[in-house]
């Protein structure tokens, strides 16, 4: 007999991810990652590296740590390096030999690696870590600690996930793979930001994403630069652009091919296009806004490779309408071409040497994490991975269903999920649920918290209202400066579409946003009574407020809000949800990280304080040593918390 998915879920789901196809194409490394309880009775997050022949189906376990992930092949196959977390110092390169056997450390660096690349001899590494040039934490010792002052100099001095950054900035460095004491060049300097580093193929140089901007601690723009792989002085690359958020390398390294943006009102992370770029010459664009070209979110996930190939094509991850899809571009801008995708949502793309085989890790409505091998030239995919199968075949996942409605000059993506005992001839509740963002998206995939609530007996409604990315720049930018506006009436337009449908019962209506989204249900619940419940996680309810206390609060807000708290004060005010506080007549449940630094506490503060001085009906949950991306990487119990309060508080108020 079947079972809900529960909110103790995060316990029984597995997860792959980093992905990484030998030269050869035979063999898979990735990374598998659980929930294991401990003798003390805790839980806690284990990943380790599994390693699969392709041609022959085997499988093993290959690494032996408790936190191994992103592994890589040498370009020969004959070693794999990866990430460990051992400690403190957070995670460090290590390297196996491929056949097998014990791995060692090549890196030490005091904080941690956040990324890293071979040379194309196999003989070195390039990595990215954390440089703090003063990295003391006050007197050491086992007595009373002396209370020292901390000096605040920027503008970003803290980061969400990163806590606090101070004079902390990213650099590169060079190691040599047969040293494993720890030591390592140091080739990029300054008072910013260097990250994603490639080595050429002829091995003479690297090239990496920066942000040296003059402005750089107000805007989120970085460009790309190309420097000596022994060191010396970047010369930048990508004039024009305004931001670049992948980079690789043409087989003959004279030029590169990046996804970036030359849109100053947004970023590269909002919509990206591709660019070729050559030293000297403006970038040339070789995609349009049919698509988004996939970039990595360092919090959650690696930067899906991108392959020039030898006969002039780049092969890479994209997004449209809430799908994703491998891709293959021409180098010359003559069009593109669909390989392989549909209805699911891609995180990752490895290639073999020749380009002829991929493996991509991918969600889908049915599956939270599955691994697909895709031949390139027949675009034919397998799949490889069956890690949750029989967990989902206890606790069926909610089914499907996709539909469109029409509105003030867009079309509106949405998404309704049924329980999977689903019977048209009973009324059913309806909790509509809103992304992230503004410039986030639902996609064809897995979401564990749309799961808990449809499978325990409700309908869950998952729009992309205008302002969701995959839709075209148009669509995306269409919220700038409106947010509360029509973004607004393109949710409540599907609402009351899906209410038109017998099976829906309309007095039992709920509403679940986080992030944005939180922003979304607090704007919702103080301008309609339509909501018999409102869950709102990490919200911002309050812009004028946030403008100072986010750590994107310019960066972001500006484009967004309309501008500053000098220029456009009364404009935060009108466009934030504590502003109609006193319209609120539905129950609110807030819930919120306390080290969310993006969407920090205050604003579920403020708006608890507000709804019960009015004696309205809310509740405000915090939850400990928690950043804003905690649903999703936070500490197990933490997200089995947040789920199961969201479930209890629509069970109380919707039935």
């Amino acid at each position: 007999m079947s079972s809900p998915i529960s909110p103790d879920s995060v316990y029984q789901l597995k997860s792959v991810a980093d992905p990484a196809l030998s030269p050869d194409g035979q063999r898979l490394a990735y990374a598998l990652s659980w929930v294991e309880r401990t003798d003390g009775g805790d839980v806690e997050t284990l990943s380790r590296l599994t390693m699969v022949e392709l041609d022959g189906g085997t499988e093993q376990e290959f690494t032996q740590g408790n936190k191994d992930t992103a592994p890589k092949f040498s370009p020969d196959g004959n070693l794999l390096a990866f990430l460990r977390a051992t400690g403190p110092e957070g995670r460090q390169v290590w390297v196996i030999n491929a056949a097998g056997g014990e791995a060692r450390q090549i890196t030490k660096s005091a904080k941690g690696v956040t990324d890293f690349g071979w040379s194309p001899t196999g003989d070195r590494l390039v990595f990215c870590a954390d440089v703090d040039p003063d990295n003391s934490q006050g007197p050491v010792g086992s007595g009373p600690q002396v209370p020292q002052v901390t000096v605040v100099g920027r503008v970003r001095y803290r980061y969400d996930t990163l806590g606090w950054r101070g004079d902390a900035h990213f650099h590169l460095f060079v190691a040599d793979i047969e040293n494993t004491g720890g030591e390592a060049t140091q080739i990029t300097h300054g008072d910013w930001d260097d990250s994603t580093p490639v080595w050429s193929p002829d091995g003479s140089r690297i090239a990496f994403i920066s942000s040296r901007r003059d402005d750089r601690d107000l805007r989120a723009f970085s460009e790309v630069y190309v420097m000596s792989a022994d060191g010396g002085e970047p010369g930048r690359w990508s004039r024009g652009l305004y931001s670049v958020g992948a980079v690789s390398w043409s087989p003959d390294s004279h030029r590169l091919v990046v996804v970036g943006s030359d849109a100053p009102e947004g970023t590269v992370l909002w919509q990206g296009w591709l660019y070729i770029l050559e030293d000297g010459l403006d970038p040339v664009r070789i995609t349009d806004d049919s698509l988004r070209p996939l970039l990595a979110f360092p919090a959650i996930n690696r930067q899906p490779e991108i392959r020039w190939t030898e006969d002039g094509r780049v092969l890479f991850v994209a997004e449209r309408q809430g799908e994703s899809f491998v891709y293959q571009a021409q180098v010359d801008g003559s069009g593109t071409k669909t390989v392989w995708g549909g209805s699911l949502q891609a995180s990752a793309l490895t290639l073999d040497r020749s380009a002829k085989r991929a493996v991509t890790t991918v969600s889908s409505p049915e599956s939270p994490s599955d691994l697909y091998q895709v031949e390139i030239d027949s675009g034919m995919g397998k799949r490889l991975s069956k890690h949750n199968s029989g967990f989902l075949q206890e606790h069926p996942s909610a089914r499907l269903e996709k539909f469109n409605i029409e509105r003030a000059g867009f079309s509106v993506e949405c998404r309704l999920l049924f329980p999977p005992d689903f019977d048209e001839t009973r009324k059913y509740p309806l909790v509509l649920d809103i992304h992230g963002g503004p410039n986030g998206a639902f996609y064809d995939s897995f979401v564990p918290v749309q799961q808990v609530l449809a499978t325990s007996g409700k309908l869950v409604l998952a729009v992309n209202p205008r302002g969701s990315s995959t839709y075209g720049n148009d669509f995306m930018l269409a919220v700038l400066e409106d947010w509360g506006g029509e973004d607004y009436l393109d949710l409540m337009g599907a609402v009351d579409r899906v209410c038109e449908r017998p099976y829906v019962d309309s007095e039992r209506l709920g509403v679940h946003g986080y992030s944005y989204g939180g922003y979304m249900t607090g704007w919702a619940v103080g301008h309609t009574d339509r909501f018999r419940a409102a869950v709102s996680g990490a919200p911002c309810m309050d812009l004028y407020s946030m403008y100072g206390t986010s750590d994107i609060g310019i960066s972001f807000g500006e484009p967004q809000w309309g501008g500053s708290l000098v220029d456009a004060a009364p404009q935060l005010l009108e466009h934030s949800p504590i502003t109609y506080v006193s319209n609120v007549n539905t129950p609110v449940l807030l819930l919120h990280g306390e080290d969310d630094a993006r969407c920090p506490i205050a604003q579920s503060e403020e708006y608890f304080t507000v709804l019960k001085r009015l004696d309205k009906v809310v509740e405000f949950v915090r939850f400990p040593g928690c950043t804003h991306a905690f649903p999703r990487l936070g500490h197990p119990r933490m997200r089995e918390e947040y789920m199961a309060r969201t479930l209890a508080w629509f069970d109380k108020y919707l039935g």
